[in-house]
C-alpha cells in the first residue's frame, strides 16, 4: 500500500476541504454521509454489541465520534498507512477512546469486534487488496462483523463527484460483485448487500423511500455486510 501512503500523505491537509466540495453537488456535507453509514450499519448489530471498533483506512479520523455512538462502543483502532493522516487523527481525537496506527502489525489478531471502512478499497492496487482484506480477517475475532462501504460505479452521480474530487479522480473502483467475490476470496461470510444515498438533499421530502430500494444497485454507496466465520 506503498502508493496510497504516498498520495494521502500529500493530500492530508487539504483532504476534508477537497471531500466536502466534491460532496456539495449532492447537498449534503461530509458528516451527513458519516453519520447515515453509521446508523445503517448499527442496524445490524443489535444481538452483538460494537465492542472494539477497527476503522480501516481511517484517514485523519473523520468517522471517529459517529462510530463511538454504535451499541456498545469501547474502542476505536483506526488504521491508516498515512502517517500524515494518522497524525492529525491522534491531535484531533486525544480525548477520545480511541488509538491509531499504520501497519496492520498495531492490530492484535482477534482483537476487534467490529470492523468499519468507507470508500477505501478504490484507492487501493488492485493488487494489494487482498492484503488490505487480510489486516481485517486477521483482527477480527471469529463471528466478528466487517462492514464494508464502497463507492458505487453503477450510480452517474457517483462517478461524477468522484471526477472532481482530486484524490478520487483516478481511483479504479469496484463494482458490487467484485467487492462480494474479494471478500469471500478473503474468507469471509457475505451476509448482505444494501445500497444507499439515492436522493441528493433536493429531493429529500422521497427519501422515506429508501428502506423500499436498498436492494435496488444505483444508491451512491453500497454496503456489503460480512462477517468473520466462527
Amino acid at each position: 500500500m506503498e502508493t496510497n501512503e504516498t498520495e494521502f500523505d500529500r493530500v492530508s491537509e487539504n483532504y476534508e476541504e477537497n471531500l466536502q466540495m466534491g460532496l456539495s453537488l449532492s447537498g449534503e456535507s461530509m458528516d451527513y454521509f458519516a453519520e447515515e453509514r453509521v446508523r445503517h450499519t448499527a442496524r445490524f448489530l443489535q444481538d452483538d454489541l460494537a465492542g472494539r471498533i477497527l476503522d480501516f483506512g481511517c484517514g485523519t479520523g473523520t468517522a471517529t465520534p459517529f462510530l463511538l455512538r454504535l451499541p456498545g462502543a469501547e474502542q476505536i483502532v483506526g488504521f491508516d498507512p498515512s502517517e500524515k493522516s494518522i497524525a492529525m487523527a491522534r491531535k484531533r481525537w486525544i480525548k477520545e477512546p480511541a488509538v491509531f496506527v499504520t501497519t496492520g502489525l498495531g492490530i492484535e489478531n482477534n482483537s476487534i469486534n467490529t470492523a468499519f471502512c468507507n470508500g477505501v478499497f478504490h484507492h487501493i492496487p488492485p493488487s494489494e487488496r487482498p492484503s488490505g482484506c487480510q489486516i481485517v480477517y486477521s483482527a477480527l475475532r471469529p463471528g466478528g462483523i466487517f462492514a464494508y462501504w464502497e463507492n458505487n460505479p453503477w450510480n452517474p452521480g457517483t462517478r461524477w463527484i468522484m471526477s472532481r474530487i482530486p484524490f478520487d479522480r483516478d481511483a479504479i473502483t469496484l463494482t458490487p460483485p467484485e467487492s462480494r467475490r474479494m471478500l469471500r476470496d478473503a474468507g469471509f461470510e457475505v451476509l448482505r448487500t444494501d445500497y444507499l444515498f439515492f436522493f441528493p438533499r433536493s429531493l429529500s421530502a422521497l427519501r422515506f423511500l429508501d428502506p423500499l430500494l436498498r436492494p435496488i444497485p444505483m444508491g451512491a454507496q453500497y454496503l456489503v455486510l460480512c462477517r468473520k466465520p466462527i
